[in-house]
């Protein structure tokens, strides 16, 4: 049996499918372990995994819109992370000794750590955004890009002249999407679309699934982990369009509360974290109000749920607008739409059965990747002799 140490950024949407691939590589007898930020990790992957902490540090959140927020998650988030981890990544390398390494695209510092330890490591992309070069027509922002990962490369202390772009395993990357929501982006050789992780998460006890009654729809509202210090403004006109839909439709917001309205109606229930995924096996949803965010629109298609989206940065915009295309959904604009668009919209999602026709088929496409199994017969390749 083999060792693998998962490197996650403190990000649900990336942990969450990386849980799912540890969780089946365990159930095979290999021996994992994590390393990234230990209280964000431990409520996520339960008391019995096995985290080794590189500290705590707060960043910046995520702000801006288009070439604005990118410049905000590499230059506040990814970069900084990368050279704060990068040090107790070593050593957790030295100690644990893996056979090989999953790291996932916002954590560069792990691919520079088994690059310097001459380890086999497989990417994990939870979203499109370093799939395909999505900014290959900006040339001078590529090598803004690069210069920042060549940057990163240097203060590992590698060989110039064995550089390799951090972000892109050249062994396996594992893509938890399908090709229905990558539209015409390139794809590598390396590349393993295996669609959603769909496998049991840490149950939440707290949920209350009391307020879920029979016969009420039931949306589900979340922008996502990095979007609370933009989100607010949105999650207030999202409130008005609540009330606009009358008591049929019951919303669970997952918000920090302090972001939405003193006074909310009696069909919107509030918690700081929603158990996304058993909501959706247990068929509680019937549409998805979100960011765009690939993991939770993923899921979401996987168990035939619309989405409606409002698109923030990065590569939700083109997420979002392969969910339309796909007929799966509709889209809002984030900024500027106003309450009554959204009540609109949301209405259409819930009552046009076409939306619901196409994310069954797009599930049905997505979950053809194998997810969680398939993820690990290739990392388990990854370190055969």
């Amino acid at each position: 049996m083999s060792r693998f140490l998962m490197v996650a950024p403190p990000l649900a949407g990336h942990v969450n499918p990386a849980a799912g691939i540890a969780n089946e590589l365990v159930a095979r007898g290999h021996e994992v372990a994590w390393t990234g930020t230990g209280t964000m990790l431990r409520p996520l992957l339960g008391p019995d995994a096995r985290i080794f902490g590189t500290g705590n540090r707060m960043f910046r959140a995520m702000g801006g819109h288009g070439l604005a927020s990118l410049r905000s998650l590499w230059e506040g988030f990814v970069v900084p992370y990368a050279r704060f981890t990068l040090k107790p990544l070593d050593a957790v390398v030295r100690e644990f000794r893996p056979d090989a390494l999953l790291v996932d695209q916002h954590t560069p510092a792990g691919a520079l750590v088994a690059h310097r330890h001459g380890l086999p490591w497989a990417t994990l992309a939870p979203g499109a955004m370093e799939l395909g070069r999505p900014y290959r027509h900006l040339p001078q922002v590529e090598a803004w890009t690069a210069g920042l990962l060549a940057g990163l490369w240097e203060r590992a202390q590698l060989p110039a002249e064995e550089f390799a772009d951090p972000r892109l395993s050249p062994h396996l990357v594992l893509a938890t999407t399908g090709r229905a929501l990558l539209g015409d982006l390139p794809t590598l050789p390396q590349l393993a679309l295996v669609g959603p992780v769909l496998t049991e998460r840490p149950a939440d006890p707290a949920f209350p699934w009391e307020r879920l009654e029979p016969g009420r729809r039931t949306v589900l509202v979340t922008m996502g982990t990095m979007s609370d210090a933009v989100g607010a403004d949105f999650l207030h006109r999202t409130v008005e369009a609540l009330a606009l839909l009358g008591g049929d439709v019951h919303a669970v917001i997952a918000a920090p509360r302090g972001a939405l309205p003193a006074a909310l109606p009696d069909s919107v229930t509030v918690v700081d974290r929603a158990p996304v995924l058993e909501l959706l096996s247990r068929g509680r949803l019937d549409a998805v109000l979100c960011h765009g965010g690939m993991n939770t629109v993923v899921e979401s298609l996987a168990h035939g749920v619309p989405v409606l989206a409002a698109p923030i940065r990065n590569d939700q915009p083109f997420v979002a607008q392969r969910v339309v295309e796909a007929g799966a959904g509709l889209r809002v604009p984030f900024a500027r739409v106003s309450p009554p668009v959204i009540a609109e919209r949301l209405r259409r999602v819930l009552d046009e059965p076409s939306h619901r026709t196409a994310a069954e088929l797009i599930g049905r496409r997505l979950l053809s990747g194998g997810g969680a199994s398939t993820a690990a017969d290739r990392m388990e390749a990854l370190v055969a002799p």
